[in-house]
């Protein structure tokens, strides 16, 4: 068995006995013990009653988090045009078409989130292989395929976050900095928790939010009260 390092032994101490905490508790356990020399990332993890092998308990959607997530997000436009130009102006990272998509088939993906315009998808829907396992590929569900790029570009960039629950019926991502205050952070928190609350399947039966989890990107993790990640 692999030997802890101080750092995480110290963790997992102040961690012990905390389960079911309220979402300020678990913050503040977290903001206390994430000690990495880089402002390290707040987590959540839910599980999830569903099973997404089945079409009509796939639970998937967009939350843009009230006070963003402290990470710059790199972004891909395809589009052409006046489309291209509203992507370009709004701040895209790549913008491009066919030019794109030969970069991306040449391994050359430096981007977080990929938008595209419904004139482009015979184009992008070649790169379905690629893109599709790393959760890039652009789908209008959750506003990556639209004709305003312009917006889409800026709520990518201002705090919108994706999730799709993945096989074991686990969602996570990630919301926000330690460095946040932590009323900032809880608010984040419960509009991402809101967010797929909301996006509950009509095939889900029984509990559907059925365990909530806080964690910084270094750290242990921390469950929290379902309840108290529900207030708002």
């Amino acid at each position: 068995m692999a030997k802890l390092g101080k750092r995480t032994k110290a963790a997992r101490e102040a961690f012990a006995g905390k389960e079911n905490v309220s979402v300020e508790e678990a913050l503040e356990l977290i903001r206390t013990n994430a000690n990495a020399k880089f402002d390290e990332t707040v987590e959540i993890a839910m599980n999830l009653g569903v099973d997404p092998r089945h079409a009509d308990q796939m639970v998937r959607g967009v939350v843009t988090l009230p006070n963003g997530t402290g990470k710059t997000v790199r972004v891909a436009v395809f589009a052409r045009g006046p489309k291209a130009d509203e992507a370009k102006e709004a701040g895209a990272d790549i913008v491009g078409a066919e030019d794109l998509m030969e970069t991306i088939q040449s391994g050359k993906i430096e981007f977080d989130r990929c938008i595209a315009t419904p004139d482009m998808m015979p184009i992008v829907g070649r790169l379905g292989k690629i893109l599709g396992p790393r959760n890039l590929m652009p789908n209008p569900k959750v506003g990556t395929v639209t004709m305003d790029v312009a917006e889409a570009v800026k709520s990518a960039k201002g705090g919108q976050v994706q999730f799709k629950v993945e096989k074991a019926g686990v969602i996570h991502a990630g919301v926000g900095k330690v460095s946040f205050e932590p009323a900032k952070l809880a608010e984040n928190v419960r509009a991402f928790v809101d967010a797929v609350a909301r996006a509950k399947p009509s095939g889900a039966k029984g509990a559907y939010l059925r365990k909530v989890s806080l964690s910084s990107t270094m750290g242990p993790g921390v469950s929290v009260d379902v309840t108290s990640a529900t207030q708002r």
